[in-house]
């Protein structure tokens, strides 16, 4: 069956795709412009200062010594908090687990002389400042906690690699510095589908990185 639109109508059909590609094509140029990830020194230096802080959700292992009835594992719960036996709540989110140990030997000597303790944790999340977020075109969209000296090209095999319809090389890595955003040209095509280990950056704790659909 044959449609048949009026003269007005193909027009405005006309304006309306001549808006689009005009739109796409902002995009895409709007997107080249963007600069390359840096490789400064104080990238590695801040990878280099790195230490995990324990985050709500995470499941902490304390060891008492020699005080076994004091000793477990126990969650960090929504709000940060945790409790233990002889301690009913404590802050634990946003702590080193030395720090939370050394503020649990504080707490313990009201009830016990000399206590040593050791955090160990398990079933890492990450604050949101510590995790590395990975949203469009991937196979599995995530949020990563981040590990001392993470690349792009690990954030990637974590996630699955690209999907059929991502646009890699158009891909945008948004990072937060000083408290402004900056934002960074990414080319995953060329790092994940070419094998052009040159595109393989350093990640930082708190980065973003976008993955465009393909428009054709």
């Amino acid at each position: 069956m044959k449609i048949y639109l009026s003269l007005e109508k193909k027009i405005v059909l006309v304006s309306i795709l001549s808006l689009l590609l005009m739109t796409s094509c902002s995009l895409f140029k709007r997107r080249q412009k963007l600069p390359p990830v840096p490789t400064e020194q104080r990238e590695a230096t801040v990878q280099d200062g790195y230490f995990y802080q324990i985050a709500p959700g995470d499941t902490v292992n304390i060891f008492v010594w020699g005080l076994n009835e004091l000793s477990g594992s126990v969650p960090v719960r929504p709000d940060g908090m945790l409790t233990t036996p002889l301690i009913e709540d404590m802050q634990a989110s946003g702590k080193t687990p030395s720090q939370l140990a050394r503020d649990l030997e504080k707490q313990f000597a009201t009830y016990v002389r000399s206590p040593i303790v050791t955090v160990i944790v398990n079933g890492f999340i990450g604050l949101p400042t510590q995790q590395v977020r990975i949203v469009g075109e991937a196979l599995k969209p995530a949020a990563v906690p981040f590990r001392k000296h993470m690349t792009l090209l690990d954030l990637m095999i974590q996630v699955g690699g690209l999907t059929e319809f991502a646009a890699g090389n158009q891909s945008v890595l948004v990072r937060y510095q000083g408290g402004k955003q900056q934002q960074y040209s990414v080319r995953l095509n060329d790092l994940i589908r070419n094998g052009d280990i040159s595109q393989n950056v350093s990640l930082l704790p708190g980065d973003i990185l976008i993955i465009p659909e393909s428009w054709f």
